[in-house]
């Protein structure tokens, strides 16, 4: 038997790859299939059944292509109903594998149709379960995303969260593992562990929802209480995983590289919006008049979902040379699916021809130190949760995800500063900012890390999890 676990920490997601005897299951895939395909190949093995824990909201999953090329069975737990062939299993349907079997626990709570798969091993002892956003390590799905598609309430989806964790995942041995389907970072719950990998021992322990003593009115006051707005993207996301979505190698072809006075002239033509995926420090120094930053190396996809609110605009890419490719597909795992094309040879061949550009200024935390004395107006750009853990004294809370909504508070004649933790959130902000005119803003280099070097007064930090 061999469990893998395939975490993509741009999406802070886990899928599995799992093999007995040549039979192979796959679970919650990414939309990029050909990854399984080869591994299934490496170990000469045949993939049988394509598990899905529920309609994810955060990614589009792989798995129409992945049954498309395979021929395996996509596999639902009772209550989903998607436009595709699939099988929905019932509750405690058991499938072998090899001589292993995974039995579908329905688990509904976080949505209507959530299933955690356990795996049993060849001697049919409890080995581990494959949680999905049922339960994750440190915390359990958010209740609030169904709500309409269920026609029930937040309180009423964590009251069945409550149930299905107490009847069909805590009644599970102590040393079975726990693979759930997001770590931290995902915007599926609150307050995620970090590690990927756990247990039902350390998780009882540990995690605030599984208290043994806990009521269910107070586990569903917990688990709704301080829960921000979905990001926008979530619903059509949902909307791709059951009804179905282009082959992501079809959206690749499709995809055109364009000389600099072409791609002028294509952006101008197609009102594209130009994504900059370089480095903040390369875009800081010269990007396309207008263009937004949101970096390959960051929290990239979910970030898009969160700022581009229309999933059909067309987009043309500035990237590093040779991740041209591998943006248009990172894009796709959230639904974009409209790549227009990217710049050839990257923002250098665009300074070489001689094309206009734009830059950010960027300061160290020194200078803001400096400047902060003259009452310089200072924007923190970082999560509620972030902020209220500490922040530096009388400057405001405008988190990213919200920038449009604070438009009005941002000067549009005198310097302004920006900051974020580390760097990268506040040059998205200050890109979208000069997009929409705001050329006085200034990026303060390194975030919240830089400025804790320094001697500007701060409020006292709050650990995050008692707040």
């Amino acid at each position: 038997m061999k469990i893998e676990q395939i975490y993509t920490g741009c999406l802070a997601q886990g899928a599995y790859f799992i093999e007995s005897k040549g039979e192979i299951a796959i679970i919650d895939p990414l939309r990029e299939v050909q990854p399984y395909i080869d591994k299934a190949e490496k170990v000469n093995g045949k993939i049988k059944y394509i598990f899905e824990t529920h309609f994810h909201a955060d990614f589009v999953s792989g798995h129409v292509t992945l049954a498309e090329k395979t021929g395996a069975p996509i596999v639902y737990g009772p209550n989903a109903s998607p436009s595709f062939k699939a099988h929905i299993a019932k509750d405690g349907e058991v499938f072998q594998l090899g001589e292993i079997t995974i039995t579908a626990l329905h688990t509904p709570g976080h949505t209507m149709e959530s299933t955690t798969y356990l795996l049993k091993d060849k001697n049919g002892k409890d080995h581990a379960i494959f949680s999905g956003d049922t339960l994750f390590l440190g915390d359990v799905g958010r209740p609030d995303l169904a709500q309409k598609a269920a026609d029930m309430t937040q309180e009423q989806l964590a009251g069945l969260l409550f149930d299905s964790l107490r009847t069909k995942i805590m009644t599970l041995a102590d040393d079975v593992i726990v693979y759930p389907a997001h770590g931290a970072g995902s915007a599926c719950g609150k307050n995620l562990s970090k590690e990927t990998v756990g247990s039902i021992g350390d998780q009882k322990a540990t995690n605030y929802a599984l208290r043994a003593d806990m009521t269910k009115e107070e586990f569903v006051k917990e688990v709704t209480d301080g829960l921000l707005p979905p990001p926008a993207y979530f619903p059509m996301n949902v909307k791709l995983n059951k009804e179905g979505y282009e082959n992501v190698e079809n959206i690749i072809k499709e995809a055109q590289a364009f000389e600099p006075n072409v791609f002028e002239t294509v952006a101008n033509d197609t009102d594209a919006l130009i994504l900059d995926v370089r480095h903040q420090d390369d875009f800081a120094k010269g990007h396309i008049p207008k263009s937004i930053f949101i970096g390959i190396d960051g929290q990239f996809a979910p970030w898009v979902g969160a700022l581009i609110l229309d999933y059909k605009q067309p987009i043309l890419l500035v990237t590093p040379e040779g991740r041209e490719e591998e943006t248009i597909t990172r894009l796709a795992r959230v639904g974009y699916d409209n790549t227009v094309g990217f710049l050839k040879g990257g923002f250098e061949s665009w300074k070489k021809a001689g094309m206009e550009y734009d830059t950010v200024t960027s300061v160290d935390a020194a200078v803001l130190e400096e400047k902060i004395k003259e009452n310089v107006p200072v924007f923190d750009v970082r999560k509620p949760g972030e902020y209220a853990s500490e922040h530096i004294v009388d400057v405001p809370s405008t988190p990213l995800d919200f920038l449009n909504e604070h438009l009005s508070e941002f000067p549009k004649e005198k310097d302004f500063y920006l900051h974020c933790a580390g760097g990268y959130r506040s040059m998205i902000a200050a890109s979208i900012l000069k997009a929409r005119g705001y050329h006085n803003v200034i990026d303060v280099k390194g975030g919240y890390a830089a400025i804790k070097q320094t001697e500007i007064k701060r409020t006292a930090y709050v650990c995050p999890s008692t707040l």
